[in-house]
């Protein structure tokens, strides 16, 4: 009786929702879909909230982040790589050791240096700006980088990939100044909308500004906050949104546009974030030349697009059901030779389509015809071949989607539209 939990409902059909809603998720729990398809796996030896991501679960993963690259690319970014650790000196100076000291991992090294494990990039990404004198001419600078970070989470709180210790971000940081936010900023905008676009998420905006009763939660004066927010909410308006106002949301170094969601069953996401930043340039003392030759302090514009891939896969895992789009699926075609005398051909097969970059596993051994196209379907995998006599004979292949229906094709057919599907992520 220490802690009782209790919904209550204004209506019966509220409640039926609820309960259906609740059901949904059982099944979707990306705990259990990504244990069936092989996706990840936990270990007690290595620790709870410290995932290992396995080959299937890797390209996944990879295909992800290699999607928000070539998305980032475009608007002009460039790579750049970290440490994971740290001098405490360099969070004292962004703001962060005040703030979380308690949340990080800590090193001491033999000398009796401290060091840390980085909870986020946007420090180390300041001192990669600051390396070197910049012009006018030079910016914005807009650094792109995917790279673990670490977190202190208490145990009770770790729950399957939605919320680890190891948390992978696709982090960037653009350095630009002030008549450069609103260009930087819908660029960033039009790369979210894109990327969520392409998995069927509705986004909407909320403006995550800070509570000025709470001064002491944040870093930075009344006008900086004031300067912060006020470019936020005319970007909004720019872009031409209603938005949902966050007061006491913002990060303590600045204000936010967050975009929430809902996935497939109606649960409330917050999927994406763009972040403008006074507070940490004026802290590092970061600065270019302007046309005047004077000294003019840089903004700094966080944005992850995914987040925390870890998350985000919990998400889209539960969003789709484990129904993967055809580009995205860790294994595309399944090949299921009937008999051990359709091996050689099936093999054949296997090679061609290998040979053509399509992800392709051989379903062979002992167990029943039924019991390996179920095996198949386990997987979500959207293409099966089956190969017996008649398709040996007739040099056409049987296709079977996940949904059932089925198909027959020349091997040449088939590899056309799955081409054309995987390079138009369908």
């Amino acid at each position: 009786l220490t802690r009782i939990y209790g919904l209550a409902f204004n209506t019966k059909e509220e409640l039926d929702a609820y309960i259906t809603q609740q059901e949904e998720a059982k099944k979707r729990d990306h705990r259990k879909i990504g244990k069936e398809m092989g996706l990840f796996v936990f270990s007690e030896l290595v620790g709870p909230g410290l995932p290992l991501w396995t080959p299937k679960g890797t390209i996944m993963r990879e295909l992800l982040n290699d999607y928000v690259w070539e998305l980032r690319k475009a608007k002009g970014y460039q790579k750049v790589c970290i440490p994971h650790i740290t001098k405490k000196e360099l969070y004292e100076t962004s703001g962060h050791w005040a703030k979380y000291a308690e949340d990080l991992f800590k090193i001491e090294t033999r000398e009796n240096h401290l060091y840390a494990m980085k909870p986020m990039n946007c420090p180390h990404h300041t001192q990669i700006f600051d390396s070197e004198p910049r012009s006018y001419r030079d910016m914005p600078q807009r650094y792109a980088e995917t790279t673990m970070v670490y977190r202190d989470e208490q145990s009770g709180e770790l729950s399957g990939l939605s919320r680890v210790l190891s948390i992978t971000q696709d982090d960037a940081h653009v350095f630009c100044r002030e008549n450069q936010i609103e260009e930087e900023a819908m660029a960033i905008w039009d790369i979210i909308e894109k990327f969520y676009g392409t998995f069927g998420f509705k986004l909407e905006v909320r403006f995550s500004r800070h509570d000025p009763s709470t001064p002491d939660k944040y870093m930075g004066g009344k006008e900086v906050w004031a300067k912060a927010e006020g470019a936020l909410e005319n970007l909004m308006k720019q872009r031409g949104v209603k938005w949902i106002d966050g007061m006491g949301e913002a990060a303590f170094y600045g204000p936010k546009i967050d975009f929430i969601s809902k996935d497939a069953i109606g649960r409330v996401l917050r999927v994406a974030t763009i972040q403008l930043d006074f507070n940490q340039p004026k802290n590092f003392g970061l600065v270019c030349t302007n046309e005047k030759g004077e000294k003019e302090q840089v903004v700094m514009i966080h944005a992850a697009i995914m987040g925390s891939i870890e998350r985000f896969m919990s998400t889209l895992i539960e969003h789709l059901a484990g129904v993967f789009p055809v580009w995205l699926s860790p294994v595309q075609v399944s090949i299921i030779p009937v008999r051990e005398e359709h091996e050689e051909e099936a093999i054949k097969i296997l090679k061609v389509l290998q040979s053509e970059f399509i992800r392709v596993e051989k379903i062979s051994g002992n167990e029943s015809l039924g019991k390996r196209i179920h095996k198949a379907k386990g997987m979500n995998t959207p293409y099966t071949i089956l190969l017996g006599d008649k398709e040996k004979e007739s040099g056409t292949l049987t296709i079977e989607k996940r949904d059932g229906s089925k198909d027959t094709k020349t091997l040449e057919e088939f590899l056309s539209q799955i081409t054309t599907e995987i390079k138009n992520r369908s």
